[in-house]
């Protein structure tokens, strides 16, 4: 059981292409992503199954956009759990692009060269 006491912090780590979510100085979870010219290209969330339940991934998620935004870049959500998040929050409305296959066809590659693994 984790400390509902301590405060989750989201951290961005550009070597891994993700954002991580920490709660007492462990790694609750993630979000990865790759960049594409000024996209953002969200493709995998996770939380660890021990944090399930406390709202972490829509805390993760949500500071992972909003970086979006003052980096401003824009968001393409390939990952499920992202395109769900913004389905329901309209307010990245304005900086979010649509999956094409041309975006899937380029993330494809581009894990494929580097690690696919988040």
């Amino acid at each position: 059981m984790t400390d509902t006491g301590t405060t989750p912090t989201v951290e961005r780590v550009d070597t891994r292409h993700r954002y991580e979510i920490h709660v007492g100085g462990k790694r609750a979870g993630l979000t990865a992503y790759r960049d594409r010219g000024m996209q953002r290209v969200f493709f995998h969330t996770e939380i660890d199954d021990a944090y399930a339940g406390q709202g972490l991934a829509g805390r993760l998620i949500r500071e992972a956009l909003d970086d979006v935004r003052s980096s401003g870049r824009r968001i393409v959500p390939v990952c499920p759990f992202v395109a769900a998040y913004l389905s329901k929050h309209d307010t990245y409305d304005d900086i979010t692009d649509p999956v094409t296959p041309e975006v899937g066809q380029w993330l494809d590659a581009e894990l494929e060269r580097g690690s696919s693994r988040p």
